[in-house]
């Protein structure tokens, strides 16, 4: 038998935890009881612990400022959504490079795709420079291992098939101690604990919305968020102010593109809204399932709210700013290309980067804002965020009434 799964055609998953759960579910031909459908990654994201507002920022030394922006659940959303679906998981580590590799190809062999955690900067088709200083074990698909042809068969967000060589893949697998080697299958999940996984994630949602959360200050999770976002733009002398954390020129850039990134890209698909339109996808099967058909209603909201999000990429990078519009543009089309076609794109996508790089170098010595400009760009960035909290809390209380 070869360690290939032949008939493997699961590619949709978009983002890493749900997306590859998702493929590996379809693939086993597992369906959900109340669409006769394979499980969707809507479903999944919901159980998971669903949508978010998360806003972070980092100043490390060496590197450009970063503003990160969450747009779903983070707190163990893998153990949970398995756990609470009532999935039995079979969890296979080493720390040794090729008992690993007997691993993947019993399993392969065994007729089962893998989930295997893998450094996202090691593999090559990621297209990220390499960096010591920076790594991310990912979970991802993989269901061919052909070592006569240097060849390892991967679905990682990408409409079709990943290749790597069995070498890239050791580097990938053995770079992250806590992740090294290790291989999870999943048996299907049980229908009786469906009800209670999607109560627990919506209860999530809200919980991380409306109070405290688990870890982190208030500031940084919900709708409080919001304010808080909108307060450091608009509020200079605040501790941890846009104008202290990033300032005009290359600062503000890198803030910028990596809360597009973040919001936008980072594991997500091409719609652009921060996964609330999935979110609400995502309420209208817990209407179905719960037989609550008031989440329909809250469906309407988070959709309501999604089309906030739709605006936001027009305020952090605005046409009316060309560096800034064509670097949107250009890390849009780098995401698109990745999604639709690969590795295919490898070559195309290396030249955006080199451009996005140029981009960059110039905002050291050539930024196109004034300081008067910068205040007003901030004040109406500021303006669309709370348009997305107001959107958000209207949604959230819905989804309260509804579940109540």
């Amino acid at each position: 038998v070869m360690p290939t799964i032949t008939n493997y055609n699961q590619f949709r998953g978009l983002h890493w935890e749900t997306g590859s759960v998702r493929n590996f579910f379809s693939q086993r031909g597992f369906r959900a009881p109340h669409t006769s459908e394979p499980y969707s990654e809507a479903f999944l994201l919901g159980v998971s612990g669903g949508a978010v507002m998360g806003y972070f920022t980092f100043l490390y030394e060496g590197y450009d400022p970063q503003c990160n922006i969450l747009t779903r659940n983070t707190f163990d959303p893998l153990d949970k959504m398995l756990s609470r679906l009532g999935v039995v998981q079979t969890v296979q580590h080493t720390a040794k490079a090729d008992r690993a590799v007997d691993i993947l190809v019993d399993t392969l062999q065994g007729g089962q795709a893998a989930i295997i955690w893998a450094d996202m900067w090691s593999l090559p088709y990621n297209a990220l420079t390499w960096d010591e200083g920076m790594w991310g074990a990912m979970p991802l698909v993989v269901y061919g291992y052909e070592p006569e042809e240097d060849s390892v068969y991967i679905a990682d967000r990408a409409a079709g098939p990943l290749m790597v060589t069995p070498a890239e893949l050791a580097a990938a697998c053995g770079r992250i101690k806590k992740f090294k080697h290790r291989l999870l299958t999943l048996d299907a999940p049980r229908p009786e604990k469906l009800a209670s996984a999607v109560r627990l994630g919506i209860c999530d949602t809200i919980q991380l919305y409306t109070e405290k959360p688990p870890k982190g200050s208030k500031n940084n999770f919900g709708l409080n968020a919001y304010k808080f976002w909108a307060k450091m733009l608009t509020q200079p002398k605040q501790r941890l102010s846009w104008e202290k954390q990033f300032p005009a020129g290359l600062p503000m850039y890198a803030g910028l593109t990596s809360a597009f990134n973040f919001a936008f890209l980072f594991g997500k698909g091409t719609r652009q809204d921060a996964e609330r339109g999935m979110y609400a996808d995502f309420l209208q099967e817990a209407a179905l399932l719960l037989n609550i058909p008031a989440l329909n209603k809250a469906a309407a909201p988070f959709r309501t709210a999604a089309s906030a999000w739709q605006q936001l990429p027009a305020f952090l990078l605005p046409d009316d700013v060309q560096p800034f519009a064509e670097s949107r543009e250009l890390m849009l089309r780098k995401h698109t290309l990745f999604l639709e076609q690969g590795g295919a794109a490898l070559e195309e996508i290396q030249g955006i980067n080199s451009r996005l790089d140029d981009i960059r170098a110039a905002m050291m010595s050539d930024f196109p804002l004034t300081q008067e400009e910068v205040v007003a760009f901030r004040e109406r960035l500021a303006g669309q965020i709370l348009a997305i909290h107001d959107a958000e809390e209207t949604a959230v209380q819905t989804l309260q009434d509804a579940i109540a």
